[in-house]
């Protein structure tokens, strides 16, 4: 090391400043980041997550370690250190998750950057339904039912509406009504040609879109197979909504990364475990969809599942991106190793 090496630092704030509270850098970062995993260019250990009551504790409350390279032309590693509690905005007025992302350069393995994470973690999440919608939703779906109305899914319906400029309705449900509410009176402010309903019950939501979010904290699954319409397509970053059923009847079933997702005993875990699910039975890791491996939406009428655990490589990829921006531009402070 020398005695000029620095680090760069980049804060939430600054992260806003090069436009990382818009969808279109995380759109670019994580499709570059799903082809490279479909092409096997990329290093991800299986994340460790950090539970202090892993018996009876919330399903929401760990930190996780993420950890992963990526190749292509402009090769980089690192990791990211989340923290999340369920009960953070009841009960201490805070965020549910924030944390830390450390880049590595790859030629020495010498930390490049660090970037506070909460911003980037839920917008990449958010980039991830909208790669999804353009491969697994139909074509022109102007309806969308988002289950949960926290600071996740306000990242995800203006994702989407910043994306999909067809969307018409979006139909909102939280156990919380004020939440429902709050976040109903900013997608108006922003969007007064959408008509934003907030509904009587997750059934009446559900029922209603043609591209359905869950953005929950659930630990139990609520969704059943029947509340889905005819060619509906559900992205479930949540993971834990959909009931067993919706799995085992979907027309296409695809995850961000098969082992990933066949772990912690999520739904998925539990099938295999239980005989009824296989690697086999999967039609497909999103990356492969992208680079034409496997097919998309086939027809109007599939029911199609995209339950995304959620991938160190995004949080890598979208990371640099923005870090690229902020070296160019000037943006962040220097720090001494």
């Amino acid at each position: 090391m020398t005695s000029n090496h620095t680090i760069l630092y980049v804060s939430k704030a600054d992260i806003v400043r090069l436009g990382g509270d818009s969808s279109d850098l995380y759109v670019t970062a994580v499709s570059r980041a799903l082809e490279l995993h479909a092409k096997r260019d990329f290093v991800q250990p299986l994340k460790p997550y950090l539970r202090v009551d892993e018996k009876d504790g919330h399903i929401a409350d760990r930190i996780i370690a993420m950890p992963a390279y990526i190749g292509g032309e402009s090769p980089v590693a690192g990791i990211k250190w989340i923290g999340s509690k369920h009960d953070n905005p009841s009960k201490r007025g805070m965020e549910r998750a924030s944390g830390l992302i450390i880049l590595n350069d790859p030629v020495s393995n010498y930390p490049i950057a660090v970037l506070e994470t909460s911003l980037i973690s839920g917008m990449r999440t958010a980039a991830v339904s909208v790669i999804g919608a353009r491969h697994l939703a139909k074509k022109g779906f102007s309806r969308i039912a988002c289950m949960g109305c926290g600071v996740i899914a306000n990242m995800q319906l203006l994702s989407m509406l910043e994306q999909f400029p067809q969307i018409r309705e979006i139909h909102l449900f939280d156990l919380n009504p004020d939440a429902a509410r709050r976040l109903k009176e900013q997608l108006r402010e922003r969007y007064p040609q959408v008509d934003v309903i907030v509904a009587a019950s997750a059934e009446h939501a559900v029922r209603e879109g043609e591209v359905v979010l869950t953005c929950t904290v659930a630990d139990k699954p609520y969704i059943p197979f029947e509340w889905l319409q005819k060619g509906a397509f559900v992205s479930n970053i949540s993971i834990m909504d959909v009931h067993k059923e919706v799995f085992l009847q979907a027309d296409k079933v695809v995850v961000d990364d098969w082992d990933q997702s066949n772990r912690e005993k999520k739904v998925i875990n539990q099938l295999v475990l239980e005989g009824a699910f296989s690697r086999e039975q999967l039609h497909a890791e999103l990356g492969e969809i992208l680079i034409g491996a496997k097919a998309g939406r086939e027809s109007d009428d599939e029911i199609i599942l995209l339950n995304p655990m959620g991938m160190a490589v995004e949080d890598i990829s979208s990371a640099y991106e923005i870090y690229r921006k902020a070296v160019a531009e000037n943006v962040g402070t220097r720090l001494p190793l």
